[in-house]
């Protein structure tokens, strides 16, 4: 095999004239896609870091936001507590308070109706006394007739004061 100048050169002329219309037609335009291409790359990924920032920040919001309604849901709880037993004490208190009232009332209704019993047992002790009395004095008194006119006398006068 022998080296021929002339067909080196001529392969470094036609390799130098592809190149240059290459760059100047071809490696322009293809390097031209492949930036924008990687340029579109680069932005789906700060997207998609973006929204993965976004989702996380989401995610921290409504843990934040869970909790507080977890706390305000124990504060609602605990108020109602607090209150239910307020009610109930108050409630205890005013059924107590109303139990001595009629406690004390029926007390004083029964010993008004006590006393009212005595009298009325005294009233009927002595009208039984009066009676009693005068059929002892009918029988001691004899055909006397002023004996009995001061037993009738007598008798008017309890009779009257009774």
């Amino acid at each position: 095999m022998s080296f021929v100048w002339e067909s080196s050169v001529l392969a470094i002329i036609a390799f130098g004239i592809l190149y240059f219309l290459l760059n100047k037609y071809a490696f322009g335009p293809l390097f031209s896609v492949m930036e924008k291409r990687r340029e579109l790359v680069l932005q789906q990924m700060d997207e998609a870091s973006k929204t993965r920032e976004q989702a996380v920040s989401y995610v921290e919001e409504q843990k934040q936001a869970l909790q507080q309604a977890r706390q305000e849901a124990q504060a609602i709880i605990q108020q109602s507590q607090a209150t239910s037993s307020s009610q109930v004490d108050r409630i205890l208190d005013q059924a107590k308070a109303e139990a001595s009232r009629l406690k004390d009332e029926a007390v004083r209704d029964i010993e008004s109706e006590k006393n009212k019993a005595v009298e009325a047992l005294r009233s009927e002790l002595g009208t039984a006394s009066v009676r009693i009395a005068s059929k002892l004095l009918e029988k001691e008194v004899k055909a006397d007739g002023e004996q009995e006119q001061l037993v009738d006398q007598y008798l008017k006068e309890v009779g009257g004061r009774s």
